[in-house]
């Protein structure tokens, strides 16, 4: 049987002549041109100002909570169905994050977030204080699940009557954009006060690790390109006024990314083109469906996420947890799988943090398997992967 890896980097032999070139010059680490140039590529190509290349999506995240003010004892409002990747920056800064439910599109329950402030918080002078802990509440990560568009209209709405800072996990969502209204042709990660990218190897685009920090307001660029290179206010005398990380990206990284994102917009025309091949084998078969990515948006696609009905097939076909017992026989085949996130709230370090209304997301938990969704999966791979899902289950 054929391996299929769930999300393997698409990467060519156009990269060697900007590597050699790295090699060469002896430019391979947080220093060289290709870091400003693949700056100034991924800015033009979102519309924004500008952007400052990172480590890791991770880093540009704890850098842009420092940024937008958050400090220990504060409070950020998070999704609990997130990597823990975009939670954990909040506890580095001694801040709490409380739980926030999801809607059925897997991004943040924007009634929730609105009756949370409304209800649960009282605004006071400016500040909004969360009436069970006493604690400021600062600011809101909201994460683009798998490329799916936010509510970004109604997150902004909701950040402007309360006060808070936006930080917009665009990690999983670069390339995608809305097609009408209000944020008509803006793309994820331009909206909030500071949005995040990532380039891990699983994305859409990689430079093998690295992220990006974007923002329409150059004073948070600027703290980000301080902060990022471990706060350097003298870089002869190596004077530091405050402390910083070194947190930039390495050249070699960047000299990929150029390359990189001049194949962006194929790379999404392929994940949309077999996005519906998935749809279309698996159409109309009872207790599966391949979740939607939300109207009216260009959403880059950069996961599949198949909902299992395992209530459906333990009634009709007596199979327990159809989930794991699909994924289970698929990774057995060599056929790349996963459950959504282990949701945050609920993992250990959070246990005591608070979680507002959970009522979906552990459904979706329990419920949701991804599915092979590289780059360079051909159209046979597709079929392959859906009739044996099928087959499992028959």
């Amino acid at each position: 049987m054929k391996e299929i890896p769930l999300s393997a980097p698409n990467l060519n032999l156009n990269i060697i002549d900007n590597l050699k070139e790295c090699i060469e010059s002896g430019w391979v680490s947080t220093s060289g041109k290709f870091i400003a140039e693949f700056e100034e590529k991924v800015a033009s190509y979102l519309k924004t100002g500008n952007a400052v290349a990172c480590q890791s999506g991770t880093a540009g995240i704890h850098t842009a909570l420092r940024i937008l003010g958050v400090e220990p004892g504060d409070e950020v409002i998070v999704p609990t169905l997130t990597f823990i990747a975009a939670v954990n920056p909040v506890k580095y800064l001694g801040a709490e994050p409380v739980f926030m439910d999801c809607n059925d599109s897997l991004y943040m329950d924007t009634h929730k977030l609105r009756m949370f402030c409304e209800e649960e918080c009282i605004l006071k002078d400016g500040v909004l204080t969360n009436l069970e802990s006493g604690r400021k509440v600062k600011a809101i990560i909201v994460v683009h699940v798998f490329g799916n568009l936010c509510d970004m209209s109604e997150i902004m709405s909701i950040a402007g009557e309360y006060d808070l800072k936006v930080l917009e996990d665009a990690t999983e969502a670069l390339g995608s954009y809305y097609k009408a209204g209000e944020l008509k042709d803006k793309y994820a990660g331009t909206i909030g006060d500071i949005g995040v990218l990532s380039f891990n190897a699983n994305k859409i685009i990689t430079t093998g690790g690295g992220g990006m920090i974007l923002s329409n307001e150059e004073k948070y660029l600027d703290k980000a390109r301080y902060l990022t290179t471990t706060a350097k206010d003298d870089s002869l005398y190596f004077i530091h006024d405050e402390v910083g990380y070194n947190y930039r990206m390495l050249n070699i990284q960047a000299a990929l990314g150029v390359s990189q994102i001049d194949e962006l917009e194929k790379f999404i025309d392929i994940k949309i083109k077999n996005y519906i091949l998935y749809m279309d084998f698996l159409e109309g078969v009872a207790g599966l469906e391949v979740l939607p990515f939300m109207a009216n948006t260009r959403a880059n696609h950069w996961f599949y996420s198949i909902l299992i009905d395992n209530e459906f097939f333990m009634e009709e076909k007596h199979i327990p947890d159809a989930r794991g017992h699909i994924m289970e026989a698929l990774i057995e085949e060599g056929i790349q799988t996963r459950p959504i996130w282990k949701l945050a709230h609920s993992q250990k370090p959070y246990l005591d943090n608070q979680s507002y209304e959970i009522k979906k997301a552990p459904y979706y938990e329990s419920h949701v398997l991804n599915v092979p969704c590289s780059t360079d999966l051909e159209p046979e791979d597709v079929e392959l992967v859906s009739e044996r899902i099928i087959d499992i289950i028959r």
